[in-house]
């Protein structure tokens, strides 16, 4: 088993509905996230897959987050915009764009400050 990670970052802003407390107003993060995908052998040149080809998709999944105000943006009016929430956006998002790659996607961790992260690993694992 072989298993490949890349960093990734956007910008944004959002408000819990369903909480109190402080992140109920306002606020934005600038959030890291981490990407896994694995693959049982390793196919052309030696690889799992092109670092290159998976920055590019997960690049292309978190334009649409980037700068926005999640709580506008349909998946996230009717889903909470946490970061349990974002990782999944964008485990299923890249899932998509990934489908037909020989890999599978492990996990997505949305990290919203150094010490606060959380991961989405789908329900294939």
């Amino acid at each position: 088993m072989y298993e490949l990670v890349i960093n990734s970052q956007f910008s944004a802003a959002h408000n819990l509905r369903n909480y109190e407390g402080k992140c109920e107003a306002l606020h934005g993060h600038n959030w890291r996230v981490e990407v896994f995908v694995r693959a049982d052998a390793l196919g052309t040149g030696g690889m799992v897959l092109d670092f290159r080809i998976l920055r590019e998709e997960t690049e292309h999944v978190l334009e649409t987050l980037d700068h926005q105000y999640l709580n506008d943006l349909p998946y996230f009016q009717k889903e909470e915009p946490s970061s349990e929430n974002i990782s999944r956006y964008i485990y299923e998002a890249l899932k998509e764009r990934l489908h037909s790659h020989d890999i599978r996607l492990h996990k997505v961790t949305a990290w919203e400050s150094e010490k606060a992260g959380a991961s989405y690993l789908g329900g294939d694992q």
